[in-house]
């Protein structure tokens, strides 16, 4: 299934299949009435199509995790904000085919945080519908950890190499062979 006309627009025909296209933004923590102003956060992000809202997240199975909720009231977050994305035309049916479609991707199992999160879904969906991504602050702080994900690995494995347990006895024992 291709793009999905959009159009930033309002006409004075009625069309169906003529739908908002809006971002849903939530708050994981209260931190982030305090981070957020010197742009930083810990995002929940979902999209709202149709009046039904869709959203990706983890569980322990190899099936889908995507989901769908009332708009503006996802379980376990704080609703902060809805960004309007324009207006795409699709109707009803062919968006729930376009989605099932997609969450054979969105399996819970592969959740990931930094590599693919709720965000990376939202995203996902907005890029196919539209040619555009969601604003870069929602998920700005994974790729700040994808960023220095490599470094952290590193150190932790460069530690977990040169780790030796102290133990006085061992110490001297080993002291005493390097004579």
């Amino acid at each position: 299934m291709g793009k999905g006309k959009v159009s930033n627009s309002s006409h004075n025909e009625s069309n169906d299949n003529e739908t908002k296209l809006v971002l849903n933004i939530y708050d994981l923590t209260a931190m982030n009435n305090y981070s957020y102003w010197i742009g930083f956060g810990i995002f929940h992000s979902g999209i709202e199509v149709h009046g039904k809202e869709y959203g990706f997240g983890a569980h322990d199975f190899s099936i889908s995790g995507v989901f769908e909720v009332e708009p503006k009231c996802c379980p376990g977050f704080s609703y902060r904000c809805s960004i309007s994305l324009g207006i795409i035309n699709m109707s009803s049916s062919d968006f729930r085919a376009f989605i099932e479609n997609l969450a054979s991707d969105y399996h819970g199992n592969t959740y990931h945080l930094i590599t693919k999160n709720c965000n990376h879904f939202s995203d996902d969906i907005v890029y196919k519908l539209t040619g555009k991504h969601i604003p870069r602050w929602v998920n700005r702080l994974a790729r700040l950890g994808l960023s220095i994900l490599p470094t952290v690995h590193i150190c932790i494995i460069c530690m977990q190499c040169m780790h030796v347990p102290y133990s006085a006895a061992y110490s001297q024992k080993a002291f005493k062979q390097l004579e």
